[in-house]
């Protein structure tokens, strides 16, 4: 398990420096609707990295609800309410008709988000060595 944890965290710390390459470069709509397609991705891999943790725990999480709820009580997430409110804007992104909405992705992304992925890889991370 401890090598599926590594290859996790591996893919996603890959796609975490691609979304904040991303938001470094974009300017238009168009590098924006890109940098959310990234984070979509990062993500996924996010909430499976969690699972599999989670799995070597013995904890079982089908759901990237679930998966965050008790990474929570584990104490590798800091802040539950954000991590809910990533997965919301993740599933808000299935549905972007306006350039408003998009926009509001965009800047949580940027503001909020990047960082709290990078807080819980790190704990990950941490977790993995020992």
């Amino acid at each position: 398990m401890k090598k599926e944890l590594e290859y996790s965290i591996s893919k996603l710390t890959n796609a975490l420096e691609k979304l904040e390459q991303g938001l470094e470069k974009a300017e238009d709509q168009l590098d924006k609707d890109g940098v959310i397609q990234r984070f979509k991705f990062t993500f996924e891999l996010l909430w499976k990295a969690i699972r599999v943790f989670l799995e070597y725990q013995g904890i079982e999480a089908k759901t990237p609800r679930n998966s965050f709820k008790e990474a929570f009580k584990l104490g590798i997430i800091k802040n539950e309410e954000l991590s809910l409110d990533m997965l919301e804007d993740r599933n808000r992104t299935s549905h972007v008709y306006s350039e408003k909405i998009a926009e509001e992705i965009f800047n949580n992304i940027k503001k909020k988000y990047v960082s709290q992925i990078r807080s819980i890889l790190e704990e990950l991370e941490i977790i993995n060595k020992k």
